[in-house]
């Protein structure tokens, strides 16, 4: 991001999932620490009591004299109030409770299918995806009702079809669909120059990479740093910890934190494909066959990672709702800390406060090579007043580019099996993913087990 001291006041954002207790606070966060921003957030959430209290929670944040950026947060009780007269719209919603992700995760198990995360790809991510789907469809014909000009930030998994979908009902969207996964890779590089070169405390910024791919599965055909390239480097890295993993001065702590890994999984596909794979070990394992990597709970130690139990999840919420109503009440001070994501840095550029470039969600326009048209595909983009502009990022190579179309016209089944309600083309897409290793019948029995315990979200299907 370029310099720059104008200032912008009365932005007006909509928030749809304002309940959110991770997401929402993140941005508050950021939001406070933006001097030169400023306006309302309007938050709007199903669940509209969480919302009020959020924007208690942001009101108190934005009364503190620590807090750079001053915004009004409201809770509104309908999409069009939320919508009507936004510059930016963010989405970031749980599609379901986590009673139907308990299903999307932990069903499969019973038939010998593991899952690390189940919300992009796999029987999880087939099934979650049919059930946010039509919610989309909704929200993409309520932008083009009551805010057709604004810009869409969707942090909402499965990434690749929230986005896809936007562009599929409104075409004329500019929405771009935000993903930190190739972040912890720059960290990642960063640490290796520590290790490596003895250059300490590298910006991940300052790492610069091309990337290639679909959310969750990037790759990375080019890697710097002031000019040095990093892939010699990264090789002799990867070779030195393929055994044991790395983790720096966090040496054990995937085995307590789910979403913790020691890059195993990362460094084997380098090994494999000689490009590096920019996504967390829990999303890459899963574009993988089943045998790889999640074949059983063992496998999945030995690999040094963890499979995220819903569970776990559950517990989370409950602890995270008692610290809402503690902010809420001022027993508790809303910590303000960066959350690293760049949300803010782009709704700056697109105000015309500096430029930037990053990787974003966005449909295939050409910028990836020997992929269809109108695919959505992660690669990085330039960031201006007003503009979105993907960079021309090249193709992946025909071996690591036969896993990724696998997944790509996966996706695009069940997008026109969902927004027809055809449910033999979505079993087409289900039966077809990687992790379904088991036989066709059982296959079938699994995805109607699936897909009934998720028909609430699904009324007009058959």
């Amino acid at each position: 991001m370029e310099p720059n001291h104008n200032v912008v006041k009365d932005i007006q954002i909509a928030y749809i999932g304002g309940g959110s207790r991770g997401w929402a606070w993140g941005l508050m966060s950021d939001l406070a620490q933006e001097g030169q921003l400023s306006g309302t957030v309007k938050l709007y959430d199903l669940n509209y009591d969480a919302a009020n209290t959020n924007a208690v929670i942001g009101n108190r944040l934005s009364e503190r004299s620590d807090a750079a950026g001053k915004w009004k947060y409201e809770a509104v009780p309908s999409l069009k109030e939320a919508l009507t007269g936004s510059d930016f719209v963010i989405i970031s919603i749980l599609p379901g409770s986590f009673q139907e992700m308990h299903s999307d995760v932990h069903l499969p198990e019973e038939y010998g299918i593991y899952q690390s995360v189940g919300d992009t790809v796999g029987p999880g991510g087939a099934i979650r995806a049919l059930r946010t789907i039509p919610i989309y469809v909704e929200l993409a014909k309520s932008i083009r009702t009551y805010a057709p000009d604004s810009w869409i930030i969707n942090y909402t998994n499965p990434m690749t079809l929230c986005t896809r979908t936007l562009y599929e009902v409104f075409p004329e969207i500019k929405a771009i669909g935000c993903c930190h996964e190739v972040f912890g890779t720059q960290k990642l590089l960063a640490s290796m120059l520590d290790e490596m070169a003895n250059i300490p405390n590298v910006n991940r910024r300052d790492i610069k990479v091309n990337v290639l791919g679909i959310n969750h599965f990037t790759w990375l055909d080019q890697a710097s740093y002031q000019g040095m390239d990093l892939f010699p480097m990264y090789r002799e890295f990867a070779h030195r910890h393929s055994k044991d993993g790395f983790e720096g001065s966090e040496e054990g702590h995937w085995m307590n934190n789910h979403f913790a890994s020691a890059e195993r999984v990362k460094f084997d596909l380098f090994r494999k494909f000689g490009l590096i794979a920019a996504a967390g070990d829990r999303h890459l394992a899963e574009f993988m066959p089943h045998s790889w990597y999640l074949k059983n709970p063992e496998t999945v130690h030995e690999w040094k990672f963890s499979l995220t139990k819903v569970d776990w999840r559950k517990q989370n919420q409950r602890d995270l709702i008692a610290k809402s109503a503690r902010l809420a009440q001022g027993e508790e001070e809303f910590a303000i800390r960066p959350t690293g994501e760049e949300g803010i840095d782009m709704v700056k550029a697109l105000l015309g406060l500096g430029d930037i470039v990053t990787n974003v969600n966005m449909p295939n326009r050409g910028q990836m090579g020997n992929t269809p048209l109108g695919a959505v595909v992660e690669t990085n983009a330039i960031f201006g007043r007003d503009s979105v502009k993907p960079i021309i990022s090249g193709e992946l190579p025909p071996e690591i580019n036969s896993l990724v179309q696998r997944h790509i016209w996966n996706q695009e089944t069940i997008l026109q099996a969902s927004l027809n309600k055809d449910k033999d083309k979505a079993f087409r897409a289900f039966v077809s993913d990687p992790l379904v290793n088991i036989s066709p019948e059982q296959a079938r029995e699994l995805f109607e087990r699936m897909l009934d315990n998720t028909k609430s979200f699904l009324p007009e299907w058959k």
